[in-house]
């Protein structure tokens, strides 16, 4: 394999298969990401054996061939080089020479016969968004994931689709994410996938913000979106995602009109001297008044309020003071309505009317 091509063009494509590489691994090669230059194309290719990346860059020059060699190592030779560098790759046995203006360095290199691929031709399902809209759909709800969970359907995100829409739900068993974007054209039959975790964060980070169109096929064990020419892969959870609809409150006795900006500057300001680990601040609700109090164990206390429209009984909740403020941040609303029941009943923060994104977060006991 013989190849030479201008930086700028190889260092995006190297980035995004070099992200979903481990740093520690059970196996050499898939430390390594995979390289194959077939009539001026090169393709590149990282995984982990549970997710992988592929790019192409075409019109290079060089001859065909492949080889495998240590992803970060290359990623970081070519990130150092002058951004006008022209470089050229020759592999050759066991080694790939890498020669720029003055610099030379030598790799090694692993059997390209060797590199694992996840086996997926064939999709029951296949469909076709805007990047920008899966992509806000991700930043939407991934947030409320679980984290290493034993529950390990609970660490990733369901996508759901029904007729015309997807749907993506995420827990942690202490609140919800859940939104749902229209989908011209349909997605085909209903079905329910759960993305892993790491999938769900490195997709998010390669999708674009724009209106260029992304290819998203579905099957029982993988998910795949091409968008561009990069094809994004992953085997899905395998197990039973809870029924969400069942924890959400349908008909709670109070709902709030309230300024996102204030309210959010407002928890801001007494979540920090709250406790540490729990986090938790008491929302105490009186007629025309929402106050927010906060106490550490060294007796420190935080209080702050602000108007609202209410005249019914006093009421006081405790809330985990980051969940509150995460279901804040991701809606694109001046106003919110908050739904309230009972210091044991969740709340749920949404938009008045709007009904395809809304965030339940569970009370805390303080």
């Amino acid at each position: 394999m013989k190849l030479s091509i201008e930086r700028e063009r190889l260092l995006k494509p190297l980035g995004q298969v070099t992200s979903v590489v481990e740093r520690r691994q059970t196996l050499p090669i898939l430390g390594n990401v995979y390289l194959r230059v077939d009539d001026r194309t090169l393709v590149l290719t990282g995984t982990d054996l549970e997710t992988e990346v592929t790019t192409q860059i075409e019109n290079v020059d060089g001859g065909d061939g492949e080889c495998t060699v240590a992803a970060r190592k290359f990623y970081e030779i070519c990130r150092v080089l002058p951004e006008d560098a022209v470089i050229k790759m020759a592999a050759k046995g066991e080694r790939l020479k890498i020669e720029s203006g003055n610099s030379r360095f030598t790799l090694q290199t692993l059997a390209a016969a060797n590199f694992p691929r996840l086996e997926t031709d064939t999709w029951d399902g296949e469909f076709r968004l805007e990047q920008g809209k899966l992509k806000q759909l991700i930043e939407k709800t991934a947030f409320s994931m679980a984290q290493q969970d034993v529950r390990y359907y609970l660490n990733g995100l369901l996508l759901e689709t029904e007729s015309e829409s997807l749907r993506a739900v995420a827990t942690d068993g202490h609140r919800l994410a859940m939104s749902r974007i229209a989908v011209d054209g349909g997605v085909g039959e209903t079905r329910q996938s759960i993305v892993p975790r790491k999938a769900v964060l490195e997709l998010g980070r390669y999708l674009e913000d724009s209106s260029s169109k992304a290819s998203v096929g579905i099957n029982p064990n993988h998910i795949c979106v091409k968008a561009g020419p990069l094809v994004f892969t992953s085997k899905l959870i395998d197990g039973r995602f809870p029924d969400y609809e069942k924890v959400i409150p349908k008909d709670l006795s109070t709902h709030l009109a309230i300024e996102r900006g204030e309210l959010y500057n407002i928890l801001s300001r007494a979540a920090i001297l709250t406790n540490e680990k729990f986090k938790g601040v008491r929302l105490s609700l009186s007629t025309g008044r929402l106050s927010v109090s906060a106490q550490n164990p060294d007796h420190e206390e935080a209080s702050d309020e602000m108007a609202v429209d209410y005249d019914g009984g006093d009421l006081e909740i405790g809330f985990n003071v980051g969940y509150l403020m995460e279901a804040l941040r991701n809606l694109n609303s001046d106003k919110v309505d908050l739904g309230l029941q009972d210091p044991n009943s969740s709340c749920t923060v949404g938009v008045a009317g709007d009904e395809s994104t809304l965030y339940l977060v569970m009370p805390m006991r303080l």
